[in-house]
């Protein structure tokens, strides 16, 4: 299995940004998608989940400001970002759970990292 990020760049303050995270690979199902970021000398934080379901959360610090979807057809997740700010400026990595097959329940994946930079 492997997740493909895609969207980062640098932007400025107030703009917006959509990053997308593709899964491929041996999928029988997907049970969670998930955004992270780790901004330069700060932990890994949770940006925002979507689970099989549909229950959504997201991290105080981007509510009403960012939205993630998600297309079950194509295994992807989104992340749509506006009104960014500075202190948005991070890597983005995209998470999933997946289960390979019936008989597992689910394994974490880790895509890359694509780099957000906002700044003027």
């Amino acid at each position: 299995v492997q997740l493909q990020a895609s969207g980062g760049g640098l932007v400025q303050p107030g703009g917006s940004l959509r990053l997308s995270c593709a899964a491929s690979g041996s999928i029988f199902s997907i049970n969670a998608m998930a955004w992270y970021r780790q901004a330069p000398g700060k932990r890994r934080e949770l940006v925002a989940n979507i689970i099989s379901g549909g229950t959504i959360n997201y991290a105080d610090s981007v509510k009403g400001r960012f939205t993630i979807s998600r297309d079950n057809a194509k295994n992807t997740v989104y992340l749509q970002m506006i009104s960014l700010k500075s202190e948005d400026t991070a890597v983005y990595y995209c998470h999933a759970n997946i289960a390979t097959t019936p008989l597992n329940y689910g394994m974490d994946y880790w895509g890359k990292g694509t780099l957000v930079t906002v700044s003027s």
